[in-house]
């Protein structure tokens, strides 16, 4: 059984100035070791980076230089705080958008590879009974928010939609002309780039989406398969819910 776990995607290799070589595999690696340190500790110095990371400062300083470079981290001058030297106030970095989401990059490939050696070594199945938790855990963190709004169908579809904007899928509902249903529209997705690869999690969560609202939902597009959305339909031709499978 091949085992084999795939290398984790770099940060960023592209190099600071052009004509310079792009970054080796070890200088990407440590390039990723100092935006996750100015992730989880900045506004960050470079003496305090040094320090952490057992590298010289000249080191750091060509490192943040790429990032910068790259619009991974900025820098900020705040006065009294550890001076560079004389005159001039400390630059303390911090880490930009694109640099978080370089960061969201590399941890879902990290839970990729985690999947891949869960399927390799204990089987198809042991990837359905994590996809089946995961999707039983948004049941029981949803379950309370959509039951308040009641036993109308699309009543509940609105409540399902506002815990997932909640928990930060850019979800809403939308009314079908001339059919006797809901769409629900999930404009982001948290796991888009695993699912492409391990679609049982698409398909735990349309699941679990049924179980909650009481009636049998289809979707009909992913983010992870390409779609510019997730959408899932909502039949309310029985506009009341008697009860819910759990």
């Amino acid at each position: 059984m091949n085992t084999t776990l795939r290398p984790t995607e770099p940060v960023s290799v592209r190099a600071a100035v052009p004509g310079i070589p792009a970054a080796t595999e070890a200088e990407a690696g440590t390039r990723q070791r100092v935006l996750q340190l100015v992730a989880s500790a900045g506004p960050v110095a470079v003496a305090e980076l040094a320090a952490k990371l057992h590298l010289t400062s000249a080191g750091i300083r060509r490192h943040l230089g790429v990032l910068e470079a790259d619009g991974q981290v900025a820098a900020h001058e705040v006065a009294g705080r550890q001076p560079a030297r004389r005159g001039r106030p400390a630059r303390r970095y911090i880490v930009t958008s694109h640099g978080q989401a370089a960061l969201s990059n590399t941890y879902a490939e990290l839970a990729a590879q985690a999947l891949r050696y869960l399927t390799e070594s204990a089987g198809p199945h042991a990837l359905e009974g994590f996809a089946t938790a995961r999707a039983r855990g948004l049941e029981t963190r949803y379950s309370a928010g959509i039951d308040a709004a009641g036993h109308d169908v699309a009543g509940r579809a609105g409540a399902l939609a506002r815990v997932l904007a909640t928990d930060g899928y850019a979800a809403s509902t939308r009314t079908v002309p001339g059919m006797a249903a809901v769409q629900l529209c999930q404009g982001h997705c948290p796991v888009q780039q695993i699912a492409a690869e391990f679609p049982q999690l698409c398909e735990a969560e349309t699941q679990a989406f049924s179980r909650l609202l009481g009636v049998h939902v289809q979707r009909l597009s992913t983010l992870a398969s390409g779609g510019h959305v997730c959408t899932t339909n909502i039949p309310t031709t029985s506009s009341t819910v008697e009860g819910r499978t759990t």
